[in-house]
């Protein structure tokens, strides 16, 4: 799993402050970026599980100050761990 975002890339954007009760469904189930488009997955407090599901189902667990960068359409998904406060930033 990646951490670094690559050279060159600018943040554009980025999404609300989720916690437990206020992430989208969306982000709980399978679901991609675009082509072009990286995220930083941003854990502001408590965790949060990050998933790459396929046979090699690969998963993170990100603790407050830690981040994991989101490749353009890699399939993943997010579990909230209790409290949880986060965010994504979109870069491309």
């Amino acid at each position: 799993m990646r951490n670094v975002l690559p050279d060159g890339v600018e943040k554009y954007a980025e999404s609300p402050l989720f916690n437990e009760q206020t992430v989208p469904e969306k982000l709980t189930s399978a679901h991609d970026l675009k082509a072009g488009v990286w995220g930083k997955l941003c854990v502001i407090d408590g965790s949060l599980e990050y998933h790459l599901p396929g046979q090699a189902h690969r998963s993170q667990l990100l603790k407050a100050g830690e981040h994991a960068v989101i490749e353009p359409q890699q399939v993943h998904f997010v579990k909230p761990v209790r409290n949880v406060q986060f965010k994504v930033e979109f870069y491309r």
